[in-house]
């Protein structure tokens, strides 16, 4: 059970991580007057796009 609470924490690390790293993002980009979509063309937005793709892609795959 211990692993289970360990592997839980670390995948909300990350994605605490991640997500203050593309609301970074997301703020310069307003900040220096770039499109709304530039944050989602970096690199904590690919990666939350591709969190989000991912487990479509495979259920796709798997039918």
């Amino acid at each position: 059970m211990l692993v289970n609470v360990l592997k839980l924490i670390a995948v909300l690390v990350a994605a605490l991580l991640v997500g203050n790293w593309f609301l970074s993002e997301v703020k310069k980009a307003r900040f220096t007057g770039k499109p709304w979509y530039q944050p989602y063309l970096s690199i904590p937005g690919l990666l939350i796009i591709l969190a989000l793709l991912l487990p479509i892609i495979v259920w796709i795959t798997n039918k």
